[in-house]
């Protein structure tokens, strides 16, 4: 029993983690209908903005408040991969709305060049990046299981950010003016909108809450140039499976391939589990093309 618990728990484990890296592209691609395939990029420049300040701490503030190095990284990672996801949609995505093939293109060869860039500046050996104390050891349930606090943590850092973005595109002023643009540009620009300096915030957020994701990946291993292109393919189906531009969508989408994962690894192996995967999701999209969760709009349903 215990055994099965704990491959619940690493299931819902791996589906957080798939919720986190996802949620910005849901934005980005959900909403924007822009391919960023860039987006693990933001991922990596998440993770080694946390090591940056990990060695930060390290070398320039006393030990005894080393463990609050990782509190502090989430909301820097926030705002650099946002900012740095500001400047590539003010120079490079703002010309490609509408051409999705561009984009994903375009946003492929940044990739590069930012990879290629970690490589210069970090070296390209992956580096490690140490825990917090206070996410060291786990929640004993039993004499045979024990929860990791760093898996825990994660988990409750998606729901944060899932709360976060909830109230952010629901509950506010400028959440309202994302979901119009998106659905319906014209029409919200003919109602006074900026929809240019809208597009920009959002993808700028989308990017951040990628920079979050690699910050929280830290705490599962070294990490290095690549990080990123282990999880594009995944976050993508996730959004793609839980039905593009919806919030449920993601959280659906990533428990339901994370929870697919851990089962078919645990009664196979990382590889064959990984094809049945991507046997299943394309299946069900033959049956649901549109994904778990749809959005109804006119607009929507004029591109249809």
């Amino acid at each position: 029993m215990d055994t099965y618990i704990l491959q619940i728990f690493n299931g819902i484990s791996v589906s957080s983690i798939l919720i986190l890296a996802a949620l910005g592209l849901a934005i980005t691609f959900g909403l924007m209908r822009i391919i960023n395939m860039a987006h693990g990029e933001f991922i990596m420049i998440g993770a080694y903005v946390t090591y940056l300040i990990q060695k930060v701490f390290t070398n320039y503030i006393d030990k005894n408040f080393f463990d609050l190095y990782f509190i502090i990284a989430i909301p820097v990672a926030f705002i650099v991969a946002g900012i740095i996801g500001f400047i590539l949609e003010g120079t490079v995505i703002r010309h490609l709305y509408g051409r999705p093939l561009d984009s994903m293109l375009a946003t492929w060869g940044v990739s590069l060049v930012l990879q290629q860039l970690a490589r210069s500046i970090f070296g390209a050996p992956n580096v490690d990046v140490k825990s917090p104390g206070w996410l060291e050891g786990g929640l004993l349930i039993s004499q045979g299981l024990q929860l990791p606090y760093k898996r825990l943590f994660i988990i409750a850092l998606v729901i944060v950010c899932m709360i976060g973005v909830f109230l952010l595109l629901y509950k506010s002023k400028n959440g309202r003016r994302i979901r119009a643009v998106m659905q319906n540009r014209n029409m919200a620009a003919s109602l006074g909108i900026h929809t240019r300096r809208i597009d920009a915030y959002t993808f700028a957020i989308g990017s951040g809450l990628a920079g979050i994701a690699g910050c929280a990946l830290t705490l599962l291993g070294s990490i290095g140039s690549t990080l990123g292109t282990y999880y594009i393919v995944d976050t993508f189906m996730v959004v793609v499976l839980g039905g593009v531009g919806t919030l449920w969508g993601v959280v659906a989408g990533g428990l339901s391939i994370g929870n697919a994962n851990i089962f078919f690894e645990f009664f196979t192996n990382t590889s064959l589990g990984k094809v049945l995967v991507f046997m299943l999701v394309i299946m069900f999209l033959q049956w649901k093309p549109k994904g778990l969760f749809t959005i109804n709009s006119r607009s929507l349903d004029d591109e249809t």
